[in-house]
Formats: C-alpha cells, structure tokens, sequence
C-alpha cells in the first residue's frame, strides 16, 4: 500500500454506474423483543449474500453488483424475505439502526474476527448494536471516485438527517433522532472522513495505520464515507437502516441521482474544494439532534437554511438523473420516519419494526 498507484487502479478498474447495497438487522425474540443469537436462523438460510455481522444476534445482507439501483433494492427485498421465512414464530428480524430497548454490552459472534476486535476494543465494541444502510458507487476512475468523495463529505449531514430514525436507546427517548452515531462515536475512526489529498497519500496512510498495528486492515477505517479498496467503490455509512425496502428504495436512488450528478459536475469542472472536517461535523451534530427538522450552516458562509430546504434543492438537482422521480424522498422529508417512532414510543417499536419488516 505505499504506492498509490495500485488503489488508484483499482478504483479506474470499476464499472461505471454500478451499485450495490450492504444493510445490517437485528433477530430477536418475539416474547421479550430482546436481541438473540442468529446462528440457527443462518444455518437454516445458507445463503452466500446472507451472514453473521459482529453482534451475534445481527445480520448483514450484501446484494450483487447492479446498473440499476431500484434492482439492487429488490435483491435487498427478497433477501429480506429469506430471512423472514427461515425464523421460527417465536423470532422475527427488525432493522433497527438500534435496538430501543437494549442496555449495556451484548454477545458477540464466535468469528476470530470478534475475538480480535474484542480483545483491542474491549468492551466498547460489545456495544456496538448499531445498523446501516450501506452503498456502494463506482465511477470507474480514479479522479472522479476522489472528488466525489469529497463532494459526498459535504452533504453527509443532509443524507443522515434524512434517514435519521433512532431516537431511543435503554428504553428512553435520547433526544435525538438518531443515536446511532453518538453510539459509533466510542470507537475511533468515526463520523466525518478526512480530507484525501491524493491516492498516494491515502496509501500511505493506510500503511501507517495496518503497518503499525493501529488496525488489522483497512476495514476498521468506519468513517460514515469511505473508499473501500477491495471493491473500488465509495461506501456511504451514514444511513440509519430504513424500517422497509420501499423507504430504503427511495433513499438508494436519491443516494444514486446524486452521486451521478456530482461526477458530471466533476467532469465539468465544477465540484468546489474540500470542506474543513469540523465544519461538516459541526452540521452532522444538529441533523442528529433535530433531523429534517433543523438547521444547517452553509458550509463556506456559514449561513444557516432550514435542513428541509437544503434536502428539497438536492432532490431537485438530482432528479434528472433518477428514473420514475424521487417524490417518495420528498414524502420523507415532510413526514420524518423518527417522527412515528416518537408515536409508538421504545416498547413499541420492536414489535411495529418486526411487523413491517418485508414491506
């Protein structure tokens, strides 16, 4: 990894245009509506695109690669439908960005990988029941993967706001609208991504980190954005996990519309530098606390607009490159999911996101 060259090829390797989605859940009981262990359920599904996450009672589903984002969200819908007819009737699966109820640390799954992450993390990673929405997005070339990774850092506030949907954790209502990240925080690497001066930077600070043992590989670099070197693809990290596949339908394509309307800002020359970290940290800490519902600053002036608006003129910008429209996102940042969360309450949120959950 000490010549960027080899990652820089890796991202010009890729298919331009191509998509695809990673989205953590959580099995638990249907008498308690407590976390529990997935093994038996994964055993029974044997599944390539369906595994153990890091908690043992989380499971992570990764789709195939797709031209079409509203494609890779159907595989996302009938990989849900697997798991839902391998649980027993007195489990059931929920995506939960957290789980409302839990206190405390959980099991961890019996991989080498938990053990080592255990064994340096302690007990914050026992902690870490959290679930995203992940995507992927390649471009196909090196330069413009860069400068929309940069480009992507500025709205990240904007894109958690909109799928912000965890107020609860402990059984309490936090105060947030979403926790998630706050919970994340405790291990580093976290929230905003830094500023990529180039590919041959990034190499080597990959080599300084794994070289000194600071992480095992580049998979413990968490930021809410990330090139990730395997696939040479930006994974986007700051999504709440949706309750159902129709709202993480809408999200997926909004996410796609804009990531395609940056490169071609890109190739005309028109993307505006990198933003500083803190400030783009300084807009992620209110969408977490207000959601849409807030406030965010201008990032180069420092004037404030209401999030909601700065949400309305992305959609528009980005509605030329969305097939069918994106008014299912509008619908979502006029009725906020937290808002109906806020409804049920934390002991009603479990058996509602169980009931919803292959919808």
């Amino acid at each position: 990894m000490g010549n960027g060259m080899p990652i820089a090829a890796v991202f010009s390797g890729t298919v331009a245009g191509t998509v695809g989605l990673e989205e953590e859940l959580l099995l638990v009981d249907r008498g308690t509506w407590l976390p529990v262990a997935a093994a038996d359920v994964l055993e029974d599904i044997r599944d390539p695109r369906i595994k153990q996450e890091l908690p043992a009672c989380q499971v992570e589903i990764a789709t195939t690669v797709h031209t079409d984002p509203s494609v890779a969200v159907e595989e996302l819908h009938r990989c849900r439908g697997l798991i839902a007819a391998a649980c027993g009737p007195g489990v059931a699966m929920i995506a939960a960005p957290v789980h409302p109820l839990v206190d405390g640390p959980v099991e961890l799954s019996g991989t080498a990988r938990s053990a080592g992450l255990d064994r340096r993390y302690r007990e914050i990673i026992q902690r870490q029941l959290v679930s995203s929405l992940q995507v992927h997005l390649a471009f196909g070339d090196a330069d413009c993967t860069l400068a929309v990774y940069h480009a992507l850092r500025d709205v990240l506030p904007e894109l958690a706001a909109l799928a912000a949907g965890a107020p609860f954790a402990a059984g309490r209502d936090t105060g947030l609208c979403s926790v998630r990240p706050v919970i994340s925080g405790q291990l580093p690497r976290q929230g905003v991504p830094p500023i990529i001066p180039s590919w041959e930077q990034f190499a080597e600070d990959l080599e300084w980190a794994v070289g000194g043992g600071a992480v095992t590989d580049p998979s413990e670099w968490w930021w809410e954005l990330r090139p990730h070197i395997q696939f040479g693809t930006l994974e986007l990290r700051v999504l709440d996990v949706p309750a159902t596949t129709e709202r993480a339908g809408a999200i997926v394509r909004f996410v796609y519309a804009l990531a395609a309307r940056l490169a071609d800002l890109h190739q005309l020359g028109e993307l505006p530098p990198p933003a500083p970290s803190w400030r783009i940290a300084e807009n992620r800490w209110a969408a977490l606390r207000d959601g849409v519902r807030g406030q965010l600053l201008d990032l180069r002036t420092g004037a404030a607009r209401p999030t909601r608006r700065r949400l309305y003129d992305l959609i528009d910008a980005a509605e030329a490159y969305a097939l069918g429209g994106l008014d299912d996102v509008r619908a979502l940042v006029e009725h906020p999911p937290v808002d109906h969360l806020r409804r049920l309450g934390p002991r009603r949120v479990a058996p509602w996101l169980a009931e919803v959950f292959n919808g």
